[in-house]
């Protein structure tokens, strides 16, 4: 395991790589291993502990009943994940949790993370502080989602998604973390016309694309 990567995450920021070598020992550290296309949770299942994912990327989605598929989240390494649901595990799981890619992720026990140990760890604070932060941040960006979901046509969710990243991103020329499928399920539109609308807006002049390569031309400036 890379202890120098998880004193750089989010999570174990503050930490020296003593404090994380006993931390991982209080929480019950376990690492497992998941393939491309594997469901490391479904809908409904309870979870106890919190992950971390060390390599790979994962999506949290919602499939409803006619099968209309919603990513609410992509994760990334160095990212936790379903810490919510952690916190109170006798909820059922409203979304699944999917291996986009070969995956790594580190599990650690909620349970003992929430509770002081019998060690009395000094840098115990240290941790709960950082994952409400990242708790917060979380709610924040679900919260930008429905923004740009909230928008009637694919054009105007394109262009708050866009005007987002690249505000974000502090230039006009970016990558965007989403495939083309995914983020048409990220802005919950049909992905055929999606890819018709970005044609349309490349013949436009308003942007180019290659892949999740975006460049937002000048016409387009004036639009964001």
């Amino acid at each position: 395991m890379d202890f120098n990567f998880l004193i750089s995450t989010h999570l174990f920021r503050g930490l020296n790589l003593d404090e994380l070598s006993g931390i991982l020992g209080c929480l019950l550290a376990e690492e497992k291993q998941y393939k491309k296309g594997e469901y490391i949770y479904r809908v409904g299942d309870q979870v106890h502990k919190i992950g971390i994912l060390l390599s790979g990327q994962i999506s949290i989605e919602n499939d409803d009943l006619w099968g209309n598929k919603t990513i609410l989240n992509m994760i990334t390494p160095g990212n936790v994940f379903l810490e919510n649901y952690a916190c109170i595990p006798d909820e059922p799981l409203m979304v699944s949790v999917v291996a986009v890619s070969g995956a790594s992720v580190l599990y650690l026990d909620m349970s003992h993370l929430l509770q002081p140990c019998s060690h009395s760890c000094s840098f115990h604070n240290k941790l709960i502080q950082n994952l409400l932060a990242i708790s917060a941040r979380k709610n924040l960006n679900l919260s930008l989602r429905s923004f740009h979901t909230a928008a009637k046509t694919i054009r105007t969710r394109l262009l708050s998604y866009l005007s987002y990243e690249a505000a974000k991103q502090g230039g006009y020329e970016f990558d965007i973390p989403f495939n083309r499928q995914q983020l048409a399920d990220y802005l919950n539109v049909d992905r055929s016309a999606l890819s018709n609308e970005l044609s349309k807006m490349t013949k436009e002049g308003l942007l180019f694309v290659n892949r999740n390569h975006f460049t937002i031309l000048a016409d387009m400036m004036n639009a964001l």
